[in-house]
């Protein structure tokens, strides 16, 4: 299983878009805590790739992830990200 933000140059069928989000809740003691959004990249990564695996893709192209500061009203912080890539399995060779 792979992951890759480029393309491929080898024949491959699309399996489908894969997405995953993950959040965290910045505290109010420590409102710019930014280095927080690491662990979410890495939970993300997983959750996709966990995805392509149970989809029974041989890996993922063109993922892309988005950060996200969202600011509630009368709640805390809440740092996001969200991922996406296109599954792909390569198609099997003749014998």
């Amino acid at each position: 299983m792979f992951m890759t933000t480029g393309g491929l140059n080898r024949s491959h069928m699309i399996q489908g878009i894969l997405t995953a989000t993950a959040h965290d809740m910045l505290r109010s003691e420590k409102p710019d805590d930014f280095d927080r959004f690491e662990p979410l990249f890495d939970q993300v990564k997983q959750d996709l790739l966990q995805q392509a695996q149970t989809a029974g893709a041989d890996g993922l192209i063109e993922v892309r992830f988005n950060t996200e500061v969202v600011r509630m009203n009368v709640a805390p912080k809440f740092l996001v990200v969200h991922g996406y890539g296109t599954a792909i399995k390569f198609p099997q060779e003749k014998k």
